[in-house]
Order: C-alpha cells, then sequence, then structure tokens
C-alpha cells in the first residue's frame, strides 16, 4: 500500500512526477476544467488540531476531482476517546478510499497507516509537513528556481525544518538552516537526510548564524516560531528568536531574483518583517493556494498506485 506520510519514502523521479502532475491539474482547474480522476471517491480527513489551508485545500481538492470529502474531528470519533489507533484506522479504512490525518504524532500516523485497507496521507505532524513542501517546490519551480537551488531555512528546527533537510536531501539542492541555539532539527533527522544527500548530492548545514545562512540564497523561508502547543513557550522563545527575523537587511544577502515563503499563519514583525511580508505576499499567497494543486496530485497518484 502506497501512503504519504513522509518525503523520505519517495525517490526523486517520483516527487518529480508529483509535481508535474500538479502543474497539468493546475492548468486544467485555471482554464475551469474539473477532470473527474476520483468519480464517487471518499476522502476521509481526521483532524486532532485546527486547520485553515489543509481543511480547505483536501476538502475542495477531493470535490474537484469527483469525490467526496468527510471531515472527522478528534470530538466526533472513538479516537478521541481512547479508541485504539489501529481498531480505528481497520474501520474508516474499510469503509473509505483514502485518508487524511492531521494530529500531533508521526508515531501514531505510522500507527494508523501500517493496518490501513486506503492509502493515508499526512496532514501535518509533530516531525513532517510533507503536503507543505511539495507545494513550496511547486512554486519554485513555478517561479523558475529549481536549477541550482539554494535555500535559507531559518527559525525553529521542527517540523518544517525538518522537511526542508528531507526534500532538499531528495531533490540534491543546497540547504541552510539557522536556528537558535536548543532548536536545532533533531540529529536522528539530519543523519537520515545525510544518506540520502550522499546519493544526490545535497548540501545541508546547520548553523545558528541567520545572516550567513541567507548569504546569496535564492529561497529564503520560515515558520512561525510558536506552534500550536507551544503557546506556554511564547515569552522565551520570543527572546530566545531575537535576531532570528527575516528582515530586509536579511533578503538583502541573497541572490537578486530571490524569493520569501511562508506556510502561514504568519505573525508579521515576528518571524518575518511587515516589509517583507508585503514585497513578497504574491508569492506567499500563490504558495498557499498550491497547496489545493498539489494535494489533488498526490491524491490522484495514491488511487492511481494502490
Amino acid at each position: 500500500m502506497k501512503h504519504f506520510l513522509t518525503i523520505a519514502d519517495y525517490s526523486k523521479d517520483e516527487l518529480m512526477h508529483i509535481i508535474s502532475l500538479a502543474k497539468k491539474i493546475k492548468k486544467e482547474t485555471k482554464s475551469g476544467i474539473y477532470k473527474k480522476y476520483m468519480p464517487n471517491k471518499t476522502l476521509a480527513m481526521i483532524f486532532t488540531k485546527s486547520s485553515t489551508r489543509t481543511r480547505v485545500s483536501f476538502e475542495t481538492g477531493i470535490y474537484q476531482l469527483g469525490g467526496t470529502g468527510l471531515f472527522l474531528s478528534s470530538n466526533d470519533i472513538q479516537l478521541g476517546r481512547g479508541e485504539p489507533v489501529e481498531d480505528t484506522s481497520k474501520v474508516i479504512s474499510s469503509m473509505t478510499d483514502m485518508i487524511m490525518i492531521r494530529n500531533d504524532s508521526q508515531k501514531e500516523l505510522e500507527q494508523f497507516a501500517k493496518v490501513s485497507s486506503v492509502p493515508v496521507i499526512n496532514g501535518l505532524t509533530d516531525k513532517f509537513h510533507p503536503v507543505q513542501l511539495m507545494a513550496d517546490y511547486l512554486t519554485i519551480c513555478e517561479y523558475g528556481l529549481e536549477k541550482n537551488l539554494k535555500v535559507a531555512y531559518i527559525g525553529d528546527g521542527n517540523n518544517m525544518a525538518s522537511s526542508w533537510a528531507m526534500l532538499a536531501s531528495k531533490m540534491g539542492f543546497e540547504l541552510n538552516i539557522a536556528s537558535p541555539v536548543g532548536y536545532e532539527v533533531s540529529k536522528d533527522i539530519l543523519d537520515l537526510c545525510d544518506k540520502f544527500s550522499k546519493i544526490s548530492r545535497a548540501k545541508i548545514v546547520q548553523t545558528n548564524d541567520p545572516q550567513k545562512a541567507s548569504e546569496n540564497c535564492n529561497v529564503i523561508t520560515t515558520d512561525t516560531w510558536v506552534s500550536m502547543g507551544q503557546e506556554q513557550e511564547k515569552q522565551k522563545r520570543l527572546k530566545d528568536f531575537q535576531g532570528f527575523m527575516v528582515d530586509t537587511n536579511m533578503m538583502n544577502k541573497a541572490s537578486k531574483d530571490a524569493i520569501f515563503l511562508h506556510c502561514l499563519p504568519a505573525y508579521r514583525d515576528l518571524e518575518v518583517s511587515l516589509e517583507v511580508f508585503e514585497k513578497y505576499d504574491k508569492v506567499i499567497f500563490d504558495e498557499a493556494e498550491n497547496r489545493l494543486h498539489i494535494q489533488k496530485a498526490i491524491m490522484v497518484y495514491l488511487d492511481k498506485n494502490r
């Protein structure tokens, strides 16, 4: 059974096939053509964390593909009341054609997928956010920056930073990750990426210097410093992340054709300055829209490769 749990599970050729499929589907959508790639198929969408882009893009996406989306929060199903993950997976996968999960645990996601009889998609976990990175790479391709790509990720070494490292190791581009001391990407993830990088010739550097990390990059990206569930740490994090805001000075260290990406929600004058956000708002909202198109491609790919 083919799932989409992490980019580590896919080869560069497979990832590029999905990107190409997304471009095709997006072009059709923009022309008002809605091909029913998944007629009468049902996508179960399990959310234990709130969402804007993930819910809207998956629910709209499956509808445009000819199917139906079924929204299930932790308050709606027995999983939220302690039913074993495996039992929930067996039941839901016996009644639906595909499942998307957005939750707090990569381990629980993998437990769920292990016994599922249908494809499972990672809509976000504590460790990875692969659908977002596919949308980001689609955006990079649309702006013509995929050749000689050099990316700087500035900020928390969270699920986004880990996913950037995973994508770089598979696609073979250069990535600088700049995080404050104590907030770096975990060693086990970097060790896994290092194995892939030996094949792809990617170069991944982790540093605590955001200014140096930004030099000559053609993509600079960041994420919120305070993710859901970290609200009690907010004041400490705001102090620890001083100097890591992506501002005009930092963007000026990048290449002339550089773009800025943000997975949203964005907190102006914290992780990104208001000036930078407003300058690159078109790119950022192109990136957000691409969640719809890339996830449609992922669903179609999984449906065809069951």
